[in-house]
């Protein structure tokens, strides 16, 4: 047994939304490395065409493709755009998502009039963000033989985090329906189309970086009480995801579907005590 090819990428072909972040970013690369042809999705023009052009000159295989995940006429238009380049689809990332300001309750806030339409506007693009790429891309996913879809969790899915009660909320969505899917597509086409998700803990991003972290790069009070319950005492960084990533989107995980992969240097399983 190879495992080495077991583990490759080598011809396929995944999409990635919200590859135009900063976990994103670390996703298309590792990716591409693994010797998959990539279509770096997102809403900045700009940050996907940069980092489909660092790809290919590099010698891989990345197409930019301009969409908004709450967009289902720019997901049908993404995906003719990697099936007339590419022929095919075998993989897709949900990595779109995230939190917004009017998703968050302050401490200060009266639990009884909170902001319920950004509550579930960010609960929105969470879940919608991730079921309506699944539903465009699908039907390419399904003409092949093997392929796999891996939608990103939060370990706020998993525990109460305070303030950010509509990112919570979305992703315990995501928990729910990755489960729910993945049961109905191992129902109708057997082994043929997996669905895992990624559970990630921590990690820096544009989103959470002021939260977690002050100018000088010490941590804010939100940022120590993380590290307090991490065993591993810092932050994850983005190309530690990349590693379980690659496994859920190659052959090495074709019996894996409904799964969590929990990567969160221990934050899940520590009491604090």
């Amino acid at each position: 047994m190879d495992v080495s090819k077991m583990f490759s990428l080598e011809g396929k072909v995944v999409v990635v939304t919200g590859g135009t972040g900063i976990l994103g970013e670390s996703f298309v690369k590792a990716i591409a490395a693994a010797g998959a042809a990539v279509g770096v999705l997102g809403r900045n023009e700009g940050i996907a065409e940069e980092r489909a052009a660092a790809i290919n000159a590099e010698g891989g295989k990345a197409i930019a493709l301009v969409a908004d995940v709450m967009d289902e006429g720019h997901l049908r238009q993404a995906k003719q755009q990697m099936l007339d380049r590419f022929g095919k689809i075998d993989g897709l990332v949900n990595a779109a998502g995230g939190n917004m300001p009017e998703g968050v309750v302050q401490p200060e806030a009266d639990l009884f009039r909170m902001n319920l339409d950004g509550l579930r506007k960010v609960m929105d693009l969470n879940l919608w963000g991730t079921i309506l790429p699944t539903q465009v891309f699908g039907d390419a996913l399904a003409a092949n033989e093997t392929a796999s879809i891996v939608n990103i969790s939060s370990m706020n899915s998993k525990r109460a985090v305070t303030k950010v009660l509509g990112y919570n909320m979305g992703k315990a969505a995501v928990d729910c329906y990755n489960q729910w899917f993945a049961v109905e597509l191992a129902k109708r086409y057997g082994d043929r189309i997996r669905m895992n998700a990624l559970t990630p803990g921590f990690f820096l991003t544009e989103q959470n970086r002021a939260l977690l972290t002050n100018p000088d790069g010490t941590y804010t009070a939100r940022g120590q009480a993380v590290i307090n319950n991490t065993p591993f005492n810092r932050f994850g960084r983005p190309e530690e995801l990349t590693g379980a990533l690659v496994w859920l989107l190659s052959d090495a995980s074709r019996f894996v579907t409904g799964s969590q992969v929990v990567v969160d240097g221990g934050f899940s399983i520590f009491s604090g005590v």
